[in-house]
């Protein structure tokens, strides 16, 4: 089985492959035949050339072959040049500038058939100078055209690759919203955090009611009286705010650790009065069982 043959051809093929879409067809085949045709009488010409070597310099047989020869190769360099600028996708006045150098090359060739060989390297009226100079003119012309074909086409792929890159950057800023939530959802879901970002720990937490001290009673001078201590509600706060409670007080480490020494001083107080009060009840205890014995011999007297 032979291979499956491109749609348009082989031409339009390499043109899409190394220049791009093409916008005529007649601008892929002139351009194409253009450039080969520059190749091909390149060769024919060298051919030619290398046979006129094989005859004694100037002699009949060495012109008749070496004339064509350089004509030839004059003429396809100018031919395969505008055959690249005809390829490119480039501006109407660059391809007159190239054609206009074309021809400018060919008036210079047709010079040289005039001249050579009598005229031509110091022969005759020697018109090298001239023929060389038109010459010149023109292929300077056609190079000119020619790069600024080739430095237009580059520009126009950067700006293709430019415009593809940016493209695919909006595509991938206009990502839906909910699917950013939804990878980062799944990304936390094994992940359990307590407020303030802090992961998760388990363990006991002091607790207090606003009231939980109001009815304490402390006995300093051997009697009972009932009294609460000022600083019970700023202690109370602060615990609260290490609690994360309703208030938003903040409270360092070493105002907790005052605080906790100071409760704990109020707890063991409370504790020795309880004790003082039990003592004083049980040593009034013998003296109330004298009196009710006393009142009682009285009563039966």
């Amino acid at each position: 089985m032979s291979a499956e043959q491109p749609a348009d051809g082989y031409l339009f093929d390499l043109y899409r492959r190394y220049i791009g879409e093409p916008e005529d067809r007649t601008d892929v085949y002139v351009g194409f035949g253009l450039f080969l045709g520059g190749i091909g009488l390149a060769i024919v010409a060298l051919v030619l050339f290398l046979w006129s070597s094989t005859f004694e310099a100037r002699s009949v047989a060495h012109v008749t072959w070496a004339e064509p020869a350089y004509a030839i190769v004059m003429v396809a360099l100018p031919l395969l040049m505008l055959g690249i600028v005809v390829l490119l996708p480039s501006e109407r006045r660059v391809l007159y500038a190239s054609i206009a150098g074309v021809v400018v090359t060919i008036a210079a060739v047709a010079g040289f058939l005039y001249a050579y060989p009598d005229d031509w390297n110091g022969y005759g009226n020697d018109y090298t100078a001239e023929v060389v100079a038109v010459y010149a003119v023109g292929l300077a012309g056609i190079t000119a055209s020619t790069g600024a074909a080739l430095i237009a086409h580059y520009l126009d792929m950067a700006r293709a690759v430019t415009q593809i890159d940016d493209d695919s950057e909006d595509d991938e800023d206009d990502e839906p919203d909910f699917d950013v939530q939804q990878d980062i959802d799944d990304a936390m879901e094994d992940v359990e955090l307590s407020w303030g970002g802090v992961e998760k720990t388990e363990h006991k937490r002091l607790s207090f009611s606003e009231n939980e001290f109001d009815d304490v009673s402390v006995n300093t001078d051997g009697a009972a009286k009932t009294t609460r201590s000022t600083g019970v509600d700023a202690q109370v706060a602060g615990l609260k705010g290490l609690k994360g409670g309703e208030t938003k007080q903040t409270t360092s480490q070493s105002t907790v650790d005052d605080q906790t020494a100071k409760l704990k001083e109020l707890r063991e107080q409370q504790r020795i009065d309880e004790l003082a009060t039990a003592d004083d009840d049980s040593s009034s205890t013998p003296i109330s069982g004298l009196l009710e014995r006393l009142r009682d011999l009285v009563s039966r007297k």
